[in-house]
């Protein structure tokens, strides 16, 4: 017998990765007898594959049952994949699993055109299931599935994995292959020791079900062998636990340097070690906020008190840990200006970037249970996503979208987060006024908030355009220089800091070389820039007010290199000439007649090309 498990991702990602379907293939692997007798494949598409080409590469597999892992973003495109099965192979078995499958199966039944669903945790409801298809019996009634009959949903509960350690590993099972991905999801544990109304994660089971550390100190080493370049780690309460969390951290500390990883964190169990820790590898965290009002969180079932939260964000700030924060808005209870007020909660502590989203009225949630009644207006299918509130009108909402798209170009994608508060106190505005201003610009020089397509230097082309326009208006051009070099710098720096490093030559290779004789060029992570102020005065300030800094300093150009060295980003600030030595290599001619054009002594210059070439800041090449 043959099965394809099929994996529809959003688009091509380091988390496009069919952690699910790879996890049911390896519970199979425990009936070893079954496992003999059926092949089991994984496939993996993208939601801009047609439906017919995906169906005719599952086809490929002559498989006898096909099953999908339904999501909010594939839910649509899997049933069309389904129906053209159905419409190749009438006889073919066809079911489905997942998120959505279980939030709403009467709709996933009746709209989807599966034979049978797989609810909640799926490896003994697959391996069930797999066994009675393979041996020719019916599927129905198999526990933890669901299916119609005579049009009417019927179900059989299950009992979910006690010891998660009984599942095999994928990675361990060699079944996903690490070199296919950019990166991989590493699923730590199992459910949720909390039950926001708005959340699916805890359903299913009370408390939380982890992986031994036995079991993750295996999983990193398979990590760590493979070179996988990130990790999306899936335990949304991973600090809960904070001894086992900061084993974990020493252990990725110890072994695991090189490797970024994502976790999620609840902001109320970090303190001083752990955000010390977070800080000793590389890694981002990100942390539910969703809303800064206690009020609208008490709604949901979340507790916060807004003073610990920023003594324990800061915490962070502190030991240099990057993080991120969650925003929802349109929660029961929120509005517009309750919502401009998280922003500006959330954007006074730095966090390094922000998600915004609106409220998602998720099936089988006690949110949607009770929606009609508190007057939530939603869409009736994937993403079902809010239209309005009795305290949030359909043209707050749109406008909140504006608001949320305008911070995530200008704040998030622009990497704003170093000069960002800075820059507004001198403006007298508040976050969220600034950045209603800029989404206001943006539609009127004909862009959308949420333009995709913007890469890093149109978005840091707009955020000086825009500076001039608001410096401008606000009457305080005088400050827009300041603002400028410091938005002009922490572009180039993230620049250099996100391209691949050269690779340094050898003292023996620079021994003995006539500097001025080889044709040189800039390294490709190497980036020079041209300030109004003196740039060292301006990152030794920090993040004070620009008048702040404006009564400090005075205008005095400069020049700078920066470029990547190791693990780190170096500034070094440049007389004019040597500045314009390094913009002259051009890869064409000999440095010594750069050096000569420019009237430059000699010995000092050849001195400072030994010096940049050592630092990879340029590339020789010996023409001798």
């Amino acid at each position: 017998m043959k099965v394809v498990l099929a994996a529809i991702h959003p688009a091509p990602s380091p988390q496009a990765v069919p952690l699910a379907n790879a996890f049911l293939k390896a519970y199979l692997g425990t009936d070893e007898e079954l496992a003999a007798r059926v092949a089991v494949t994984l496939c993996d598409f993208l939601r801009s594959t047609p439906a017919d080409v995906c169906a005719a590469e599952v086809l490929a597999h002559e498989p006898d049952a096909v099953g999908f892992s339904l999501y909010l973003w594939n839910t649509e495109e899997s049933a069309r994949v389904a129906a053209e099965l159905r419409r190749k192979r009438p006889g073919i078995t066809i079911f489905a699993g997942g998120p959505q499958a279980t939030a709403d199966p009467l709709e996933t039944l009746t709209g989807g055109g599966y034979d049978f669903l797989i609810l909640g945790e799926g490896e003994v409801p697959f391996l069930e299931v797999t066994a009675r298809l393979a041996d020719g019996r019916p599927f129905r009634g198999a526990p933890g599935t669901a299916w119609l009959d005579d049009g009417k949903l019927a179900s059989r509960p299950q009992k979910p994995v006690a010891l998660l350690d009984t599942i095999p590993s994928p990675f361990l099972s060699e079944i996903i292959e690490p070199g296919r991905y950019g990166g991989l999801l590493w699923q730590l544990s199992r459910g949720c020791d909390f039950a926001c109304e708005y959340c699916f994660d805890y359903k299913g089971t009370k408390g939380v079900r982890r992986f031994s550390l036995e079991r993750v100190d295996a999983e990193l080493d398979f990590l760590v062998r493979n070179n996988v370049p990130q990790v999306f780690v899936l335990d949304s309460t991973f600090n809960v636990d904070a001894q086992r969390a900061k084993t974990i951290l020493r252990m990725i500390r110890k072994r695991a340097p090189h490797i970024h990883f994502h976790f999620e964190v609840r902001s109320e169990f970090l303190d001083r070690e752990m955000a010390r820790l977070f800080a000793g590898i590389t890694c981002s965290l990100q942390i539910g906020l969703q809303s800064a009002d206690p009020a609208v969180l008490k709604g949901i079932r979340r507790h916060f008190d807004p003073g610990d939260f920023q003594k324990r964000v800061a915490l962070l700030n502190e030991s240099g840990a990057v993080f991120g924060f969650d925003l929802i808005y349109g929660l029961p209870g929120d509005s517009l200006a309750c919502f401009r007020q998280s922003l500006d909660f959330a954007l006074a502590l730095y966090p390094n970037h922000l998600d915004i989203f609106p409220l998602a009225v998720l099936p089988g949630t006690p949110l949607a249970a009770r929606a009609a009644k508190a007057g939530l207006d939603h869409l009736p299918a994937p993403p079902y996503a809010l239209v309005a509130t009795p305290t949030f009108p359909a043209p707050d909402m749109k406008r909140a979208a504006r608001l949320a798209g305008a911070c995530d170009i200008f704040y998030s994608r622009g990497r704003a987060v170093a000069w960002f508060n800075g820059v507004i106190a001198s403006l007298s505005l508040t976050p969220a006024e600034f950045l209603d201003a800029f989404g206001g610009w943006l539609e009127r020089q004909g862009l959308e908030t949420r333009e995709e397509a913007l890469g890093d230097e149109a978005i840091w082309l707009l955020q000086r355009s825009f500076l001039a326009h608001i410096f401008a208006d606000r009457r305080v051009r005088r400050l827009l220089p300041l603002a400028l070099d410091l938005v002009d710098y922490h572009y180039h720096y993230a620049a250099a800091l996100l391209a691949p490093p050269p690779e340094l030559p050898t003292d023996r290779s620079l021994a003995g070389l006539n500097i001025l004789d080889q044709v040189m060029c800039l390294a490709p992570s190497t980036r020079l820039a041209r300030f109004s102020y003196e740039i060292t005065d301006l990152l030794e300030a920090g993040n004070a007010d620009l008048r702040e800094i404006g009564a400090c300093f005075s205008p005095s150009p400069s020049w700078a290199v920066i470029y990547p060295r190791g693990n780190d980003i170096f500034t070094e600030s440049l007389l004019e000439s040597y500045f314009l030595l390094l913009e002259g290599l051009d890869g064409c001619r000999r440095a010594g007649d750069v050096v000569a054009r420019l009237a430059l002594p000699g010995e000092e210059a050849a001195e400072f090309l030994e010096f940049a070439a050592a630092e990879g800041i340029v590339t020789v090449r010996n023409c001798s």
